[in-house]
């Protein structure tokens, strides 16, 4: 099996991260795969926020937390960097584009010996004026709808087993 398979089959949502930073060339890896990502008609409509400032994570962490609807809880599990993907509104096939962005970043984190997850809420983030006032702080311009959060980190647990896969979901046309 190539290295490519074995990492998609291998690759699991992590629930628990050390605090300690990944370096910013294992980072910088993982940002230029999520830039790799296929795209509609080549658009590459999606960007990449990433926040490595832990003041503006813990900022976003306890935002998502309320929108979940959780009190006292990090959604992003401890991750000390989380990779937002956002794609421009006016662009139809925005969710798909960032959601394989999503698929890179996560494949790339795992290649790289560190754990993510792909973490929702990032479109109610980012109707918010707070976060459209980042982005413009950020020199962002546009309409944005937030696809995902990527949180990456050091896991602190052993890699999950993956569940069996569920069978009747190939339907040949031979």
């Amino acid at each position: 099996m190539n290295d490519i398979i074995r990492a998609m089959k291998e690759r699991r949502s992590i629930r628990k991260f050390k605090p300690e930073m990944p370096s910013k060339s294992d980072i910088d890896q993982i940002i230029e795969a999520g830039l790799y990502a296929a795209s509609a008609r080549g658009e590459q409509s999606a960007i990449i926020v990433a926040v490595t400032n832990k003041e503006l994570r813990d900022r976003i962490s306890a935002d998502n937390c309320r929108i979940g609807g959780w009190e006292n809880f990090d959604p992003f599990y401890g991750a000390p960097v989380i990779l937002i993907v956002l794609a421009n509104k006016n662009w139809p096939n925005r969710v798909y584009d960032g959601s394989l962005v999503m698929g890179n970043l996560m494949l790339a984190a795992h290649s790289l010996g560190l754990g993510s997850i792909w973490i929702h809420r990032a479109k109610e983030e980012f109707e918010m004026p707070e976060y459209k006032q980042l982005l413009k702080d950020l020199g962002i311009e546009g309409e944005w709808e937030g696809i995902g959060h990527c949180a990456v980190g050091f896991m602190d647990c052993d890699l999950p087993k993956p569940p069996e896969r569920k069978p009747g979901r190939v339907f040949r046309a031979e």
